[in-house]
């Protein structure tokens, strides 16, 4: 059960925080936080982030209902603990070594491609989207009778960060077992298996990322971010039909970049 009620002892007789407290519950107050404590791995709770990790997969739900637990005892919605993005770091790297394993790539390439998929992949278009969609959830989705909340950055970026484990795990994980002995063949089979991936996983994000922003109680009309799905579900049909492969389209931008 999630308490209902949350009693702070810094806050003023009339409800309000006090400044001392109110300081501590800015948005610079809270990024210092969690970037110190990037640096103290004894601090972190790795065994709630590999839980978390795990019911990303079977039930995204009850990872948002801690969420939930977190605003009503810290007034936060975002994680201010850095132990899942440090989980996924790892498994970025290791996966990414292991693609660069299955595209038979040298050392330095597979650098080249881990720094790549982890800043531009990762961190560069995570920023980018998070910044999209906090911006568009608080301009056109908080409902008007709540105009005193706000989505944070923060949240919109763990939003990301959730959404994306999945689809690296299919894409970066899954897929590097089928890559050389179905996927980038020429049959019917190899694309149709590959572009099913691409399918789940971006589906995935997706959903997981209308399961983020549904969550917000002051957040309307969330239901439209379930739209793309009508689009992905076209393009893969589209694909299907022309012969595309996704996987090996990637492969060969891969390999193009680190030339």
């Amino acid at each position: 059960m999630l308490p209902t009620t949350l009693v702070n002892s810094g806050s003023q007789g009339n409800g309000m925080l006090s400044p001392r407290d109110a300081a501590r519950h800015t948005a610079g107050a809270k990024r210092y936080k969690y970037l110190r404590r990037l640096f103290h791995f004894r601090q972190m709770d790795f065994e709630f982030a590999l839980w978390q990790m795990l019911y990303l997969f079977t039930s995204p739900q009850r990872v948002y209902r801690n969420f939930h637990y977190r605003k009503q005892t810290k007034d936060q919605w975002a994680r201010d603990d850095p132990a899942f993005l440090v989980l996924l770091s790892i498994w970025l790297c290791v996966s990414t070594v292991g693609f660069g394993f299955v595209l038979d790539m040298g050392f330095f390439e597979t650098i080249k491609l881990l720094l790549w998929v982890v800043f531009i992949d990762c961190v560069g278009v995570g920023l980018l989207i998070a910044t999209l969609m906090w911006f568009i959830s608080n301009k056109y989705l908080v409902k008007q009778q709540n105009r005193d909340y706000d989505v944070e950055w923060g949240y919109a970026f763990d939003v990301h960060l959730n959404a994306f484990y999945p689809l690296l795990v299919i894409l970066h994980f899954i897929q590097l077992f089928f890559i050389n002995y179905v996927i980038i063949s020429d049959s019917v089979i190899g694309y149709f298996v590959g572009n099913t991936l691409w399918l789940i996983a971006i589906g995935y994000y997706i959903y997981v990322t209308f399961l983020g922003y549904s969550a917000l109680p002051f957040l309307k009309n969330t239901a439209i971010l379930l739209y793309p799905f009508a689009l992905l579900i076209m393009l893969y049909l589209i694909s299907l039909a022309c012969g595309w492969n996704f996987t090996r389209m990637l492969c060969s931008f891969y390999k193009y970049r680190v030339k």
